[in-house]
């Protein structure tokens, strides 16, 4: 869901918190080593065994952690900031924003899909072949309405009524848009 940029933003954002100048350019510093380390794992090929992390994607999540790292630095330069704080970066501050945005909508899009999946477990899909006779009849009745055949018998099924006994009935009724 989340691209390399995204992961180390959010990351850096949460690890860069009351650091001082020094302290971010360790994290540079050792930023650069997993960058390197991680680019050869991929260029080797295989996985990182101990998380089973793909290594294109962790070489990628490295080359941003070591960007974002650095834009921190010079953030912190620019701004002559003793210490790095989150609320006074206004790019992190708007990049976290739109990452919150993007998990509310990526949640309520799956929580849609999940309401529409159990819906079309409920859902009855079928293919029905009528003898020539019923099949003009619906046919008709359809091209009075403006409806396609498949609607006239979506509405006639909607219709259905089961007695006691177990006979079914449809009462009349005019097809409608």
């Amino acid at each position: 869901m989340w691209s390399a940029q995204h992961v180390a933003r959010d990351q850096v954002r949460r690890q860069a918190d009351v650091l001082d100048i020094p302290t971010v350019e360790k994290a540079i510093t050792e930023a650069a080593v997993r960058e390197r380390e991680s680019a050869e794992q991929s260029r080797r090929g295989g996985s990182f065994s101990e998380f089973e992390t793909d290594p294109e994607r962790l070489a990628d999540i490295w080359a941003a952690k070591h960007a974002e790292w650095r834009r921190v630095r010079d953030l912190m330069v620019a701004a002559s900031w003793g210490a790095y704080g989150p609320e006074g970066d206004t790019q992190g501050s708007k990049w976290a924003q739109d990452r919150a945005k993007q998990r509310e909508n990526a949640l309520a899009e799956a929580a849609a899909f999940t309401a529409r999946r159990r819906e079309e477990a409920d859902e009855l899909r079928m293919e029905l072949w009528l003898s020539a006779a019923p099949s003009r009849l619906i046919r008709t009745v359809a091209e009075c309405a403006g409806l396609q055949p498949a609607q006239v018998l979506a509405q006639l099924a909607e219709r259905i009524v089961v007695s006691e006994d177990g006979s079914v009935s449809v009462p009349p009724f005019s097809p409608n848009l």
